[in-house]
């Protein structure tokens, strides 16, 4: 089975906790390159005021509770517990969402790096209802596709991303796409045993391979799992971007920029 090569907790950032930057683990395992738990309390105080992202795919994966959205695309709406974001950024976007209701929220937003096929392109979103997230076993299949099952996200090529149950003592296997040589996983609820031995909150980054990877539940337990392409690219970092060259890292935070004075005009900025 596949080997561990780096296990952590990340650094909790008011009520985020960060398991993934593009500055640290996001260099070992891109394109994924952001991952965040995310338990804001309900309310003002879960408010996510507007902010931009220029390069990277937003990945969100509602575990409980509901949030409200907003971009500058126009699109807009909720989500519900189950569902599923998916926001490319592409060459620049603003955002922003607050939880809906009393009850705690519990979510995970992961960023996906597009590559300089994508970086460039117009930003386009994709919200999913929980009832069209296809299964392949104890795995919803968030991206990608696995046994049969196809995720109905229209993500690029070489990602795959679960969100995945087991109860207690149940074992999963997970035997990774052709290519797939990276891979990754972390829990929500539970915790797991065996060489990936994790508990809440914990980030399990596994050896480079095409090997199987076996999960084994010492709890119920809940986890993401995500696996891919290793994307060769240089990571190109900014305050709210990641891109693969200097000159699209430039362009992005120039269109950011440019909407922010769309936004001001219209008094949602100060």
């Amino acid at each position: 089975m596949r080997q561990v090569a780096l296990r952590t907790s990340g650094r909790i950032q008011g009520p985020i906790r960060r398991l993934v930057s593009p500055d640290d683990i996001g260099r070992l395992i891109k394109p994924f390159v952001f991952l965040d738990l995310a338990t804001p309390m309900p309310g003002p105080s879960g408010f996510l005021r507007w902010h931009p992202h220029s390069g990277i795919a937003a990945v969100t994966v509602i575990v409980k509770g509901a949030v409200r959205y907003q971009e500058t695309t126009g699109a807009s709406g909720e989500l519900g517990a189950g569902a599923v974001e998916w926001m490319a950024s592409g060459k620049g976007v603003w955002h922003t969402g607050a939880p809906i209701g009393t009850d705690p929220l519990l979510g995970l937003q992961l960023w996906v790096a597009l590559g300089p096929e994508l970086e460039g392109r117009p930003p386009a979103s994709q919200y999913v209802d929980a009832d069209t997230v296809p299964n392949a076993g104890p795995a919803r299949v968030i991206l990608g596709a696995y046994e049969g099952a196809h995720s109905p996200v229209q993500a690029p090529p070489g990602l795959t991303y679960f969100d995945v149950r087991l109860g207690r003592g149940e074992t999963w296997r997970f035997a990774p796409p052709a290519g797939q040589t990276v891979a990754w996983l972390a829990v929500h609820e539970g915790s797991i045993g065996g060489t990936a031995a994790a508990t809440y909150g914990d980030l399990v980054v596994f050896e480079e391979s095409e090997e199987a990877i076996e999960i084994t539940a010492r709890t119920d337990v809940g986890l993401v799992l995500g696996a891919a392409v290793k994307s060769p690219h240089e990571l190109h970092i900014g305050p709210y971007s990641v891109h693969s060259s200097a000159d699209a890292l430039r362009r992005g935070e120039a269109e950011i920029a440019r909407l922010a004075e769309e936004l001001r005009a219209r008094g949602v900025l100060s």
